[in-house]
Formats: C-alpha cells, sequence, structure tokens
C-alpha cells in the first residue's frame, strides 16, 4: 500500500508551542476540518456552474497507429493519445467539484476530459451506472477510443465500480479510480437512511453484497484513494477495495478529510500518476512505469 503525505508546513511550529497530543492529532483534525469547511463554501458558491451538462464539441478520432503524413507530405511522428477521462461526482452534487482536477488533468496532458451529470433525484446506483455506460459509448463512438479512465469520487466511485463490475463496464474502463468512496459501505449519518441510495451505500446492503460477489477475468485496474481523516466514511478502511478478483490498489492520504480528496493538488498528482501508469495489457506495455505518491 502506497502512502500519500499531504505537506503540513504549520505543524513544526505547533509542535512548539502545544503538546505533542495536541500538535500530532487534535490540531491535524482541526486543520482538516477548517480545510473542509473552506472547500465547502467554495463549493457552494461554484455549485451553480455545474448544474446544467457541459456542452460537448465535435472530437477528432484518436490518430491510427504507426506515422502519418502532413499534407505537404512531410511526415508526422506517431502521437500516443491518452483515453478520454470521464469524472463522476458524489452525492447531492454536480461536475464543479472536479474545477481543479480537471484544470490539472488538462495541464499534464489530458485533453480529453469530460463530466458526467446524474440528476440529484436519482434513487437507485443500478440506474446510475446504466447512464454511465451510455454516457462512455457516446465518448468512445465520437471521439474513437475503444477504452477510457473514470474518476469517481463517492457515491460517483460506487456508480463506476457497479458498471465495471455488474454491467460489463470492464470492457470500456481501462482505469478507474475512486475518491473516498464507501466500497465496504458506510454506517456515518444513520438517520440518513430515508434515502434509497444512502441504503445501498450501507454495509451489508444488496447492492455492497453483489459488488462481492465473484467477478473473474475483470479487466479493469482500480485505484482507490481513502483519507485517515474522512468523517464519512466509518468505518474508514471502508474506502478500500478488498475483492480476490479485482486487480486494485488503495493508496492511503493522511491529513485531508473527505471533500478535499477531488482537489488538493497532492491527490491530483497521484490521481495523473495512477492514469498514466503502464500495466500489462496497455498499447505502450513496454515501457516501464509505477505508481509512486510521496
Amino acid at each position: 500500500m502506497k502512502v500519500t503525505s499531504v505537506a503540513d508546513p504549520i505543524l513544526p511550529l505547533c509542535q512548539r508551542l502545544f503538546p505533542s497530543r495536541i500538535a500530532g492529532v487534535s490540531l491535524g483534525l482541526l486543520k482538516a476540518t477548517a480545510l473542509e469547511l473552506a472547500i465547502l463554501a467554495g463549493h457552494v458558491l461554484l455549485y451553480p456552474s455545474g448544474i446544467v451538462q457541459e456542452r460537448r464539441g465535435p472530437a477528432c478520432p484518436l490518430p491510427a497507429p504507426g506515422a502519418a503524413a502532413e499534407p505537404g507530405g512531410a511526415a508526422r511522428l506517431p502521437v500516443e493519445a491518452k483515453p478520454p477521462v470521464v469524472l463522476l461526482h458524489g452525492f447531492i452534487d454536480n461536475r464543479s467539484v472536479f474545477v481543479l482536477l480537471r484544470r490539472s488533468l488538462a495541464q499534464h496532458g489530458r485533453q480529453r476530459v469530460e463530466s458526467l451529470n446524474y440528476s440529484p433525484l436519482t434513487c437507485d446506483i443500478r440506474t446510475a451506472a446504466e447512464l454511465l455506460g451510455r454516457h462512455i459509448e457516446e465518448i468512445c463512438e465520437r471521439t474513437g477510443s475503444k477504452r477510457v479512465d473514470v474518476v469517481g469520487h463517492s457515491l460517483g466511485g460506487l456508480i463506476a465500480r457497479y458498471y465495471v463490475q455488474r454491467l460489463g463496464g470492464d470492457l470500456r474502463v481501462r482505469t478507474l479510480v475512486t475518491l473516498g468512496t464507501p466500497h465496504a459501505g458506510t454506517r456515518v449519518a444513520p438517520l440518513a437512511n430515508a434515502h434509497p441510495i444512502v441504503r445501498q451505500m450501507r454495509p451489508g446492503s444488496e447492492l455492497i453484497e453483489e459488488l462481492s460477489r465473484p467477478a473473474p477475468g475483470c479487466r479493469t485496474y482500480f485505484v482507490s484513494f481513502w483519507s485517515d481523516l474522512d468523517h464519512l466514511m466509518d468505518p474508514l478502511e471502508s474506502a478500500c477495495i478488498d475483492h480476490p478478483d479485482l486487480k486494485a490498489e488503495n493508496v492511503r492520504v493522511s491529513g485531508i478529510g473527505h471533500l478535499a480528496l477531488p482537489v488538493h493538488p497532492a491527490v491530483a498528482s497521484g490521481i495523473r500518476q495512477a492514469l498514466d501508469t503502464v500495466r500489462p495489457g496497455d498499447p505502450s506495455a513496454n515501457r516501464a512505469g509505477g505508481l509512486t505518491v510521496a
């Protein structure tokens, strides 16, 4: 298991001013909580901008393998096109949560990044997974790409996993990155059980049991980022993937909460590495690669 450490420049000073227990534990929790509140305030401001589905312009199909000729006859070196990236938000949220992550991906060569809004009135993860499948098929047809990468935050990761495991989505999804997703279910906020989707995210629910069933031959590679201060995961390890048939890596993130996972630069760096890591079966698998997050 890899570990992502989030830099804390204030902690050394606090350790001199306060007892080690307060500086190392309580202060860390307070700082993570303050960051969560700041992110929440910013997200409330951005939320209206993400209500409407994004406009999807025409995309150029992927270039054929090998060298291509320019109009003037000059040879052009082959370009290794990266798969499109699909971003899927969490419960009662929208695509605006990915503003910073999307910018980070674009700055590092991921030009085809799209977000999918599913309705806040959605009451079934299976229905949302079917919608995701139709969206991915449309992307593949429009771009000429055979596979995509998916990044899902919280519930979005669970929707994407259901599509991959139960609806044949492993044919289309090359890498699935989840951020604070309750893979084993979460017991947080018991009063929220009135909502059908919340009940589906409980440990032992029918849907969580479906995801624990055998999935032989699943072609998708999973990378799950989980935080030691995620207030929505109970227990914290429920955000880890533990399935004998899945190729999965769990990445622990220290010092930030649930809302910070899709916006923190250290996590964004880890996501980029997860998507760019060359694995067996990739067209460029002859190159060295590997996920290392610091």
